[in-house]
């Protein structure tokens, strides 16, 4: 398998077609399990996230099935059929839904650290309370990513700054419309997950109640860090699924 240049539009989507086209010559044959992500990586000089996003857009589109602990196995044609055009278009420039779940998790990583650093100095009592409302509704809730969702861009909204807190709120809004990210949450997201998350909020709530920016930045780099670790967690493996937003 040919190496891909690093610099590609959409990387994963065309290492995605790269792997179909494979399929569908028959390269891998139905039932068989794909080599390991990180042999597919360095067969493809890419990293292993992106042929991450990769897996999960060929799940999307029904060329494999995922199974978390034992691997990635290629499907029947029947499956396939509907998405043979998709596999063989040539990439073009990344719509704001197609942009990949780890490219979004590294910008909010950018992002929201400094919003809750901001926060710590800046929040009026009432904007913490809000906060603190959505960190407690998450720990008793059957929609937990309501709540999450509430409790990051509260604290992007009390930063003080109206466009860090945008930015926010449109880095979540393409994460919930990105079809690749949704599935991989589906995928690693567990009711011991909404409890690490709200493990990990409490922390970063801490740290703003006490008007430590330094300690909330650190605590939502924490956070998010960890959110990123879990996701790349090999599909092969028994993965500790601790992941938070």
């Amino acid at each position: 398998m040919d190496a891909l240049p690093a610099a590609s539009t959409r990387l994963y989507r065309v290492i995605a077609d790269r792997i179909a086209e494979r399929i569908n010559r028959g390269d891998f044959t139905v039932g068989s399990r794909l080599p390991a992500e990180r042999d597919l990586a360095e067969q493809l000089q890419v990293s292993r996230a992106s042929v991450r996003e990769a897996l999960i857009a060929l799940e999307i589109e029904g060329h494999v099935d995922i199974r978390v602990g034992s691997g990635v196995y290629v499907t029947d044609a029947q499956s396939r059929r509907v998405s043979g055009a998709r596999a063989s278009r040539p990439a073009t420039a990344a719509a704001p839904s197609d942009i990949g779940p780890f490219d979004l998790l590294e910008a909010r990583l950018l992002v929201e650290t400094e919003c809750a650093a901001l926060t710590a100095q800046k929040a009026s009592k009432a904007q913490i309370a809000v906060i603190e409302s959505a960190h407690l509704a998450l720990a008793d809730t059957r929609t937990p990513g309501i709540y999450d969702r509430a409790f990051h861009t509260a604290i992007a909204a009390a930063c003080g700054n109206a466009a860090l807190a945008a930015t926010v709120v449109h880095l979540w809004s393409l994460s919930e419309n990105n079809p690749v990210f949704t599935r991989l949450e589906a995928h690693f997201v567990t009711h011991q997950v909404w409890r690490t998350a709200h493990l990990e909020h409490g922390r970063i709530l801490e740290a703003i109640i006490d008007r430590d920016p330094i300690r909330a930045r650190h605590a939502m780099h924490d956070h998010l860090v960890a959110i990123l670790a879990r996701l790349r967690e090999d599909f092969g493996q028994s993965a500790l699924l601790f992941k938070g937003e």
